[in-house]
């Protein structure tokens, strides 16, 4: 397999690892949106959400947790965007949470396509 986190799990490619157990890595994004921009991946490979047994989705959040804390002990960070991709957006095609601490004034947009986006009640309609 050809999977770049994969190579990163076997220390092919070096990191900056700042959590590892049995199952789980999570390491500093090369690409970072704020400081301590972080990616936590499961050893094994699943290329995506839906393939990801429940137990490791439940172990990824208790270690989220815990980096939570401890970044804003040591980074200072206020807040925290936790988020994953699947299909468009998804560079690489291993599941990865994007775990990434929020500081005040750091510019990091959720607004961006707001002249696209359509009316609440007509979202919610297309829903049913």
């Amino acid at each position: 397999m050809d999977c770049l986190f994969c190579k990163i799990i076997k220390k092919e490619i070096p990191s900056e690892i700042v959590y590892e157990d049995e199952d789980i890595l999570a390491f500093l994004d090369i690409n970072p949106t704020t400081n301590g921009d972080t990616l936590i991946i499961p050893k094994t490979h699943y290329q995506d959400v839906f393939q990801v047994p429940d137990d490791v989705l439940v172990k990824i959040n208790n270690i989220s947790k815990k980096l939570y804390k401890l970044y804003q002990e040591k980074l200072h960070c206020i807040g925290l965007t936790l988020s994953t991709n699947l299909d468009y957006g998804q560079e690489i095609k291993h599941f990865h949470v994007h775990f990434i601490p929020r500081y005040e004034n750091d510019e990091v947009s959720h607004l961006s396509n707001k002249e696209i986006l359509k009316d609440l009640k007509e979202i919610k309609e297309l829903l049913k």
